[in-house]
């Protein structure tokens, strides 16, 4: 789950990571009032989760209060496009009013998951402000890793950083804010924490300019108080509303809608979509238990986006049964008015019994032989 700057920060401070003294508003009588409070020149900074918001317009420095209306007036409502939102671009609903800062120099620092090693990994790098995978791309010598165990960060470790990007030995707070982040990635189990830039300004202080936190979503549970700061505006409806009914599923570009259950299976059904010469216009899993009703919510999902022109149901029957798919496959055929072509791939428990019920619906279903014949007869239905 990903939260806002605003959000991010105010976590970090209660975990002693420095950061700009700022408010969120939402009106532009908030953000008139939130400057002033500041007081001095302020930065008006677009608050949606995507990247790339100053290139787009969205992060603005005001000299007062009043000017600080002005741009307020201006970005929220505005439809913000970066590289990171799509050509759609996002629509700006709340601000984060900040006071400015003398930057001295603009750093980096990030924790992430290493799959490989199944551990937590501190980046830091001299070159703030750019895009980190920039970096890696072009000047990978300049990104110093550290690899975590729970606690976090060790002193050591964080000094061994501080050092290593140049950060002179007067400003001790750095590597104080640099522990401080890791307890906080690990206090709230995030699986991305990232301030870029990490600031040190010229009276010799470090802070947290900007910060992006990914929550992980199968940790939630532990965090109550932390569901509570997503933003279903800045999500994708569908994903929004397959979430409500148990439903894994993540919009893509494609024209080949996916229904399996199991995420293995999810990512070998796109596979072959794409092998077969097709392109997969979501990843829909219903999990191993669904039922009848589940089913069909998520033939409904998946038939909201217009740009699916055929369905390939690929489920291999343990939890869930063929019957159990069959069967809320033909009622959302009969309820939703389906009329784009289905083609169905089954195997496992009641598999026989499963065809039955979808070769006596009335329906013109494709029974695909296997998966590469499936994958085929969809392809070649969807472009039509």
């Amino acid at each position: 789950m990903k939260i806002h700057e605003y959000q991010a920060k105010a976590i970090l401070a209660k975990y002693s990571v420095p950061v700009p003294r700022g408010e969120v508003a939402f009106t532009v009588e908030e953000a008139e009032a939130a400057a002033k409070k500041i007081g001095g020149s302020v930065v008006v900074k677009a608050q949606i989760h995507a990247g790339g918001r100053g290139k787009g317009g969205g992060v603005k420095v005001a000299k007062d209060a009043a000017e600080a209306a002005e741009l307020a007036r201006k970005i929220l409502g505005m439809t913000l496009v970066t590289h990171q939102t799509g050509p759609e671009g996002r629509v700006v609903q709340r601000l984060l009013i900040e006071e400015t800062l003398p930057i001295e120099r603009e750093l980096y620092l990030g924790i992430v998951l290493d799959r490989v090693q199944g551990k937590p990994v501190f980046m830091a790098s001299a070159a703030g402000g750019m895009e980190i995978e920039v970096v890696a791309a072009k000047t990978p010598e300049l990104i110093l890793k550290e690899t975590l165990d729970f606690p976090g960060l060790q002193p050591y470790q964080a000094r061994k950083l501080a050092f290593g990007i140049g950060i002179p030995a007067a400003s001790v707070n750095a590597a104080a804010a640099m522990t401080a982040l890791s307890k906080a990635y690990y206090a709230i189990d995030a699986s991305l924490a990232e301030i870029n830039p990490f600031i040190l300004t010229k009276d010799g202080k470090v802070y947290a300019l900007d910060a992006k936190i990914t929550l992980d979503d199968n940790a939630l549970y532990r965090h109550k108080e932390l569901v509570e700061l997503r933003d279903l505006n800045e999500e994708d409806p569908l994903e929004v509303e397959a979430s409500r009914y148990g439903l894994n599923y993540i919009k893509l570009d494609g024209t080949v809608g996916c229904m399996v259950n199991g995420a293995g299976l999810a990512m070998a059904t796109m596979d072959i979509i794409k092998f077969a010469g097709g392109s997969p216009a979501n990843f829909l899993d219903v999990g191993g238990g669904a039922s009848a009703e589940q089913v069909k919510n998520a033939f409904r999902i998946l038939l909201t986006d217009r740009n699916v022109k055929a369905v390939l149901i690929n489920i291999f029957g343990g939890i869930l049964r063929c019957d159990t798919l069959a069967s809320g496959v033909v009622e959302a055929a009969r309820d939703l008015n389906i009329k784009v072509p289905i083609v169905v791939r089954m195997e496992g428990t009641n598999v026989e019994l499963g065809r039955k019920i979808l070769l006596e619906s009335g329906f013109n279903f494709t029974v695909g032989a296997d998966m590469l014949d499936a994958a085929e007869k969809v392809v070649k239905l969807a472009a039509q």
